[in-house]
């Protein structure tokens, strides 16, 4: 989807400012926010594609406002109530009201480092073949779908040379809508500056992404 997320190449942000020896979190709340957004998914009820999609349909202007885990917060808000587990109210109010959904399963503080350690492969077997090849080029669809995508808006309909593949992998589109894993293969294609960018851009840059296999056609 186009969303205020996809901001890849876009102007009017200002630059980007990496931090020196940046902390892990600069307040306390933020802890508790990704402890929350954590036990939350172990849950069983949604999967991480689902889980970027709901921070994906935050309003464009709340999105753009919030901190990176402020919008964590506010997509495990959407996914409780879109599963039963709290209703709005609850979610407003910091009350328990009424029953909820009971989880599949709940993370207790002694399973924490191992279910971390384990972490979520999303590498899985592809019955076929690759379609294509190292070296050859390719073009990124210009597809613009009102569900979940994982190619971003600059690279499509660009023209780009296949790099490596990477392997089979869970396709998010589908895997956040719940269709299924449906895994494809993954590929690293590489764009020219001026591919993306147009006139002026840098002749000395390259730009890559990893893509898969349904974002691409040959040409």
């Amino acid at each position: 989807m186009n969303g205020p997320h996809d901001l890849g190449g876009q102007m009017g942000f200002g630059p980007i400012r990496p931090e020196v020896n940046e902390p892990l979190f600069h307040a306390e709340w933020e802890k508790r926010a990704l402890g929350i957004t954590l036990c939350c998914g172990a849950f069983g009820a949604w999967t991480l594609d689902e889980s970027r999609h709901a921070r994906e349909n935050i309003p464009p202007a709340n999105y753009l406002a919030a901190s990176y885990y402020e919008i964590w917060i506010r997509g495990i808000d959407m996914l409780l109530a879109r599963h039963g587990f709290a209703t709005r109210e609850e979610l407003l109010s910091g009350q328990h009201l009424q029953p909820g959904a009971a989880p599949k399963r709940v993370l207790k503080a002694d399973m924490v480092a191992g279910v971390l350690a384990k972490g979520g492969p999303s590498d899985r077997p592809v019955e076929t073949p690759p379609k294509f090849a190292v070296g050859q080029r390719v073009r990124a669809r210009n597809i613009h779908p009102a569900t979940h995508t994982r190619l971003p808006r600059y690279a499509r309909g660009k023209t780009a040379v296949v790099e490596a593949v990477q392997g089979g992998f869970v396709f998010a589109d589908d895997n956040a809508h719940g269709r299924g894993e449906n895994p494809q293969w993954v590929y690293t294609i590489v764009f020219d500056a001026g591919e993306i960018w147009g006139e002026g851009a840098d002749p000395t840059l390259t730009i890559s992404i990893d893509a898969w296999e349904s974002y691409l056609e040959p040409v």
